[in-house]
């Protein structure tokens, strides 16, 4: 993606991704009949009380942060109907997929962010207003002179902190065991995250987390992957 204009002399924005993909005839489909229903402007979002109105009922709420193609988003709001999830993912094919996928299923229990969640995280969220944050093998942007582009950095997961309310929690699950090791570090030293498994530690794989076709893939070419859990505290 193209780096958004900035005004001379200004810092350059880093992005944690890059755009890339076309939508198929399904996916544009799905755009057009399903996003007026399940498609979120951010700048409405910014009303108290949102996401009560939106989905019409109150209940835990969890911010899945880059859901690719949806697949496991799905089947996680297929199998919580009371649990409300709200999705944020930046490649339109990954959006229209999933809005393809709820219709098909008819799945209610997802509303679709198509933004950048560090621009849209607080505006959209009032503080302590999510139960659970769930980021599912973001890039790892292996290369050195990437790292800096990683998601996972000091800044950001401390303003995620103030999103979510005490006790609730932050699933994170990677196969780039190089990322897996730079989660721990930076969230282990983070005030407001508490690691689940102690200190350096990681879990097995929630039940309530789907195995992907991205993670089958990775484990098919011998690669680990890591769940790890912290809890707001």
């Amino acid at each position: 993606m193209s780096s958004q204009a900035t005004e001379p002399g200004a810092p350059r924005r880093i992005r944690s991704f890059v755009r890339r993909g076309r939508l198929t005839y399904s996916q544009q489909r799905a755009m057009a009949e399903q996003w007026p229903r399940f498609g979120i402007d951010p700048s409405a979002a910014e009303a108290p009380g949102f996401w009560d109105a939106s989905f019409g009922h109150q209940g835990p709420l969890t911010l899945e942060i880059g859901f690719g193609m949806g697949q496991s988003l799905l089947a996680m709001a297929a199998a919580d109907p009371d649990r409300r999830f709200v999705g944020v993912e930046v490649h339109e094919p990954g959006v229209g997929a999933l809005l393809a996928g709820m219709a098909a299923a008819d799945v209610l229990n997802i509303r679709v962010l198509a933004a950048d969640v560090t621009e849209v995280l607080p505006r959209v969220f009032a503080l302590r207003e999510l139960d659970r944050v769930q980021i599912f093998f973001p890039d790892p942007w292996p290369k050195k002179r990437h790292q800096k582009r990683r998601l996972i950095q000091p800044g950001f997961v401390d303003r995620l902190a103030e999103r979510v309310r005490p006790g609730g929690e932050l699933w994170l699950a990677t196969d780039w065991q190089p990322y897996a090791q730079h989660m721990l570090e930076v969230l282990d030293a983070a005030q407001a995250w508490e690691n689940v498994a102690g200190p350096g530690g990681i879990v097995p794989r929630p039940d309530a987390r789907p195995e992907t076709r991205f993670e089958a893939r990775g484990l098919r070419h011998g690669h680990e992957v890591r769940d790890l859990c912290y809890r707001r505290v």
